[in-house]
């Protein structure tokens, strides 16, 4: 019999702690809340100072009566959920319905499942922290006083089944208010000038940087032949030659944020799935004889510090895996964002010794590459900084300024192992200048003149959402999946080429909120209300009046929303195909996994079928045209559209160009361009690649200036 009941939230997480804690526990799980507030209604009472009206959840009537009898057989009780708010939140409810005195240190927090964590944490329980209880309980109330009064306005004014939300509409204001954006956005006309020389060791470019020390931008063709004319016939000579040395210290280990962020740009994973592959490395999996280990520390942390123990460790790995320059003198030390929870620790791996190298045959394909990314990303941040000689020259031609730039690495440091990924597309670094020296004459061999147009912002990627929301301060990293998804699952937004659009049903609903209820859909205001969640949890506040302060104009605006907001009829976009039943013109719906053409006639005709992306390349089996198609988890592959006839697939995109060797199809495997007949398998990526450089240097060739000798 044991002596002592642990309370968890998975049993996987059970299971790993149960190996270090040994027979004297009893380690179960309570598979997340067991008690919170109804679906079905709004569960606030507004005027009893809006006390929550918490139920036991439908389906865990079971779960609790077991946790309450193996409760009354141990001589205490520890409750150990996630170190959050939510994890105090639950441990608060189970602390009440197992009859735990308020009094009694019963929880217990751990960053991390490992050995030592989990008996250091079991050595110190504390009292559940009511400032923290109170903070989620206060978001908990915020939430559904907003959603819950909101939504049925929506449902009544514009159409059943949407919804609103604190922060979610805030979220979908920054993706529409991107598309206003880009929209209005008018290209403006500039000239970039390149000129090639040639120096004595070797050729180079160098690009205008205005005249007489000004730097000018040409915006037209006739800027640029004005500039061309006055140069001609004069040499171009190196003015001067600056020479500096530039560190560049690595990337902070990764934040809940930062970790949803790069594995987007990295990896493709979407933040839903990132959290919940993290998850899995969090709670624990089989490691063959080692059994059930904890690869990494908690998920949701916005602090980047690294525990002394552990940064000793990597430190000690660093000095033996690359060598001890790679090893900084004083462990870096990462600057965390305001408000940041510095108890807790930054995403790393539990044990620098399980590289990702070892740990692969034990992981699927998922969690072995966002294992290697956390691990690459936490010894990186630990090394010493990576060194450049950077070069700069200034080349005269009369009063005309030219500029080259170049960089080359002196020391790789932390790039040995991880470099940062990047939103936008710019080179990471310019490449090598020969040597040059001040007076030398150089030789002109010829203008390279190019046009520009100014580009609008870019719609945002998951990636860029969740930083800008981070940035902003807008609700917590942990719900920024769930947030994304509601948005996805309601058709307010779209995702394609891995950017969001803005549906005509986002803008309705977002013109809606913004009319009636400006400020819960201010940027400002929603930071604002996150500071002061964070001063009940510090406990600066009561909980009580932030809700109140907040429900008084909120209530107002309500009754005005319910009166005077107009119905709004939205009619959807006809297509120009044919319902095969009765002949009316399907129009485009939304649906759980996007646009499908259906019949308007529903609910007496129910026709419908999904949107069909033809391909412009011919199966190579049967000739038909190959469509798009997507499987049942939505994952995209490319078949034949005469199915069942033609069973033609691939999960690689086909391209036009045939294989040289067999005249099959030919597909795009990540930058590769391949033959898909797997007999043949003929890699042609050289080939391809020549032939598009071509293309794209063909309209610049064209424009290509003077060339010559120094004098044009």
């Amino acid at each position: 019999m044991a002596d002592y009941l642990v309370v968890v939230e998975s049993p996987t997480k059970a299971k790993t702690i149960k190996k270090y804690l040994g027979s004297r526990y009893r380690v179960t799980a309570s598979l997340g809340h067991v008690i919170d507030l109804p679906k079905s209604q709004i569960g606030i009472d507004v005027e009893n100072d809006f006390t929550p009206k918490y139920i036991t959840i439908r389906g865990k009537g079971d779960v609790l009566k077991e946790l309450k009898s193996a409760s009354k057989s141990v001589k205490k009780i520890f409750l150990a959920a996630d170190p959050d708010r939510e994890g105090e939140a639950i441990c608060w409810h189970l602390s009440k319905a197992l009859g735990i005195d308020d009094d009694t240190p019963c929880r217990v927090e751990f960053n991390e499942i490992t050995e030592k964590a989990i008996k250091e944490a079991f050595k110190k329980p504390r009292l559940i922290d009511q400032d923290k209880v109170d903070a989620q309980q206060a978001r908990r109330v915020l939430d559904r006083l907003v959603g819950y009064k909101i939504s049925p306005l929506l449902w009544k004014k514009v159409k059943k089944g949407l919804s609103a939300g604190r922060v979610q509409s805030v979220a979908l204001r920054l993706i529409v208010e991107r598309e206003d954006e880009i929209e209005r956005f008018v290209p403006q006309e500039y000239w970039t000038l390149d000129a090639r020389l040639q120096a004595v060791e070797a050729p180079f470019s160098a690009r205008y940087y205005g005249k007489n020390g000004k730097k000018h931008v040409p915006q037209t063709q006739a800027e640029v032949d004005s500039i061309l004319t006055e140069i001609k016939g004069h040499d171009f000579v190196v003015d001067d030659v600056v020479k500096k040395e530039r560190r560049r210290k690595s990337a902070a280990p990764f934040t809940t944020s930062s970790l949803q962020q790069e594995a987007s740009r990295k990896l493709g994973f979407t933040a839903r799935k990132t959290m919940s592959v993290a998850q899995q490395l969090y709670e624990g999996l089989k490691l063959g004889k080692e059994g059930v280990v904890g690869l990494i520390t908690y998920i949701r942390t916005d602090a980047t510090r690294i525990s002394p123990d552990a940064q000793t460790q990597v430190r000690h790995h660093i000095a033996d895996a690359y060598g001890k320059e790679y090893v900084p003198d004083k462990p870096p030390v990462f600057a965390a964002r305001k408000g940041a929870q510095e108890a807790h620790e930054a995403i790393r791996a539990t044990a620098v010794s399980r590289t990702p190298a070892r740990m692969k045959e034990f992981l699927s394909r998922d969690q072995y590459r966002l294992y290697k990314l956390i691990w690459d990303r936490y010894v990186a941040s630990q090394m010493s900084a990576a060194v450049y000689d950077t070069v700069t020259a200034k080349i005269k031609v009369v009063a005309f300024d030219f500029r080259a730039t170049g960089s080359q690495i002196k020391f790789a440091g932390f790039m040995k192992l991880y470099i940062e990924g990047r939103d936008d597309e710019e080179d990471e670094e310019s490449g090598l200048l020969p040597e040059l020296v001040p007076a030398e004459k150089l030789k002109l061999l010829k203008f390279m003149p190019d046009q520009h147009f100014t580009q609008p912002p870019a719609r945002f990627s998951e990636a860029m959402l969740v930083k800008t929301l981070e940035e902003k301060g807008i609700g917590r990293p942990s719900t920024y999946a769930p947030i994304i998804g509601t948005l996805q699952a309601r058709g307010y937004i779209t995702r394609e080429k891995k950017v969001f659009y803005a549906t005509e049903l986002g803008r309705v609903v977002l013109d809606q909120l913004l009319e009636f209820f400006p400020d819960v859909l201010d940027v400002d205001f929603t930071a604002q209300m996150e500071g002061k969640l964070d001063q009940i949890a510090d406990g600066k506040q009561e909980w009580v009046d932030l809700i109140r302060n907040f429900y008084g104009d909120f209530a107002k605006r309500l009754k005005v929303a319910e009166d005077h907001m107009e119905k709004v009829v939205i009619v959807p976009e006809e297509s120009d195909e044919e319902c095969p039943n009765c002949g009316r013109r399907l129009v485009y719906k939304m649906g759980r996994y996007g646009k499908f053409l259906a019949c308007p006639g529903f609910p007496d005709c129910r026709f419908a079928k999904p949107i069909v992306v033809e391909l412009d390349v011919p199966c190579p089996d049967c000739g038909k045209p190959l469509v798009e198609r997507k499987t049942k988890r939505q994952r995209k592959f490319y078949g034949c559209s005469g199915y069942p006839d033609c069973s033609f697939t691939t999960w690689d995109v086909p391209q036009k160009e045939k294989c040289p060797t067999c005249g099959y199809v030919t597909v795009l495997k990540g930058k590769t361009l391949q033959c898909a007949n797997k007999e043949c398998g003929h890699i042609l990526s050289g080939e391809s690649l020549a032939k598009n450089k071509k293309k794209k240097n063909s309209k610049k060739d064209k424009k290509a200036a003077v060339g010559g000798d120094s004098h044009g």
